[in-house]
């Protein structure tokens, strides 16, 4: 047995446990998966969350791990997820949705939630889904707080504004200057492309 195999059994020998407190060796196993990488364990990891192997308070490792892999849930369980009581949960639901139908007015009414988290991640979920119901949370998102994650989203929905704020942070953020021309480089605008080479030419602010 591989090691991916075998972690998944090691979450599967607990399943039923964990209503109440999560069980260490699924956190564990889980912890070591997303570690792992590659597609095997992204599908371990997306079996162990639909079959409900993680449950209760676990369940927010197993979303953290499928968000580092990758991996995008079905529709009935990112319903569910985006539902949650819990924020935190909402916003790794946010994370593994990918563009289904019934995910899209949750998401939407997510960008007003309480917590500013989820309402930042159902941003980003949007705006990789090219959705410009997105644009007004990203926009001042990438405007207060720019993040690369942020910065790539809003690449699928970016307008004239967008493109100036992206080449400004080309320019004066180095950290996340690669993120940036990046995110110019997918849009592919003329208007896009001129912002990358300008940016590109001048030194870091």
């Amino acid at each position: 047995m591989g090691a991916t195999a075998a972690l998944e059994a090691l979450c599967r020998r607990f399943k039923g446990f964990g209503t109440e407190h999560a069980v260490p060796e699924q956190i564990a196993a889980l912890g070591a998966l997303a570690g792992i990488g590659g597609s095997e364990a992204a599908r371990a990891v997306r079996r162990i969350i639909v079959e409900r192997i993680v449950q209760g308070p676990g369940l927010i490792s197993a979303l953290e791990a499928a968000a580092e892999l990758g991996v995008g849930l079905p529709g009935n369980i990112v319903v569910s997820l985006l539902r949650h009581e819990a924020p935190e949960i909402r916003a790794s639901g946010c994370r593994c949705t990918r563009s289904t139908p019934a995910a899209i007015p949750l998401l939407i009414e997510l960008l007003d939630d309480v917590d500013r988290v989820v309402a930042m991640e159902a941003a980003c979920a949007l705006g990789r889904m090219g959705r410009s119901e997105a644009r007004p949370t990203l926009l001042r998102l990438v405007r207060e707080a720019p993040s690369a994650a942020v910065i790539d989203s809003i690449s699928a929905v970016a307008d004239e504004e967008c493109l100036v704020i992206l080449g400004r942070i080309a320019r004066m953020r180095p950290d996340l200057a690669d993120a940036a021309l990046a995110a110019l480089d997918s849009v592919g605008s003329s208007r896009a492309v001129k912002i990358a080479a300008a940016s590109r030419r001048l030194p870091p602010s």
